[in-house]
């Protein structure tokens, strides 16, 4: 079903398949589906993704669909939002970050822009080096709030 609905790849499905046939045990199963992207009738509309840790790591990576909102706090850890693989069919994402002395690393396509407004720091520090999208047809623009403590908030393109 996912593959049909393209939030996976075909290379990514036969892997998975060969994977699943050679499981021996539930455990080896499951880790084959933990990454699994949602679908986009399993989100309800208008909910806003919620990534939350104190001291562990988060990682929204891979093909996902990207929600209008995205709230993401993080007290001594990290969190990862990969939006490169993404499917997103707003013309706007707004990022509500809370940062304490944790990071924050976001990764936007090139056709994106981000602009940080009404972003409080404290001690802590925010790069946006993806706020000039490369191609002049920007396809999203991605808007940053929130505070940060002592942490970092760091917003970029890809690497080449």
């Amino acid at each position: 079903m996912a593959a049909g609905e393209g939030r996976i790849t075909l290379d990514e499905l036969e892997a998975r398949l060969e994977s699943a046939y050679a499981a021996k045990t539930y455990a080896e199963l499951d880790a084959l589906v933990v990454d699994f992207p949602q679908s986009p009738s399993a989100m309800t509309i208008g909910q806003p993704l919620v990534l939350e840790t104190r001291s562990g790591t988060i990682k929204q990576l891979r093909r996902w669909v990207v929600p209008e909102r995205i709230i993401a706090n993080v007290t001594m850890g990290r969190i990862t939002i990969d939006f490169t693989e993404a499917v997103c069919r707003h013309r706007e994402v707004r990022l509500e970050a809370t940062c304490g002395s944790g990071r924050i690393l976001v990764i936007v396509p090139r056709r994106w822009i981000a602009v940080v407004d009404g972003l409080v720091t404290g001690m802590g520090h925010v790069i946006n080096n993806a706020n000039s999208a490369a191609d002049l047809d920007v396809a999203t623009t991605l808007l940053v709030s929130g505070k940060v403590g002592m942490g970092r908030i760091k917003i970029k393109y890809p690497a080449r």
